[in-house]
């Protein structure tokens, strides 16, 4: 089976206290449903229309325990302390086998 891949691109952040505190929880809700950091930051460079954004790379087993991490409980309070503080675009992908 395939491995997963979680990408996260902030395009805005509006609540820094807001964001600290989705990351005090998210980190370790997705650690904890099997996830494993694989990037987090800023970017080295962009190219074409690539944006300066921070960036989360995260790997999962599958896609459907990366989908069971987003909807976990503890990421979703997490998400409930982020509310409103940043605009992110995230994607869930299937690795190439």
């Amino acid at each position: 089976m395939p491995k997963a891949y979680w990408v996260c691109a902030y395009r805005a952040i509006n609540d820094a206290a807001a964001l600290a505190e989705y990351g005090k929880l998210a980190g370790p809700a997705l650690l904890k449903a099997g996830g494993k950091f694989l990037g987090r930051a800023e970017p080295s460079i962009v190219y074409e229309a690539g944006v300066e954004a921070r960036t989360v790379l995260i790997e999962f087993d599958s896609v459907e325990q990366a989908i069971a991490a987003h909807d976990s409980s503890g990421y979703q309070e997490a998400l409930r302390a982020l509310g409103s503080g940043a605009e992110r675009d995230v994607r869930i992908i299937e690795g190439v086998s």
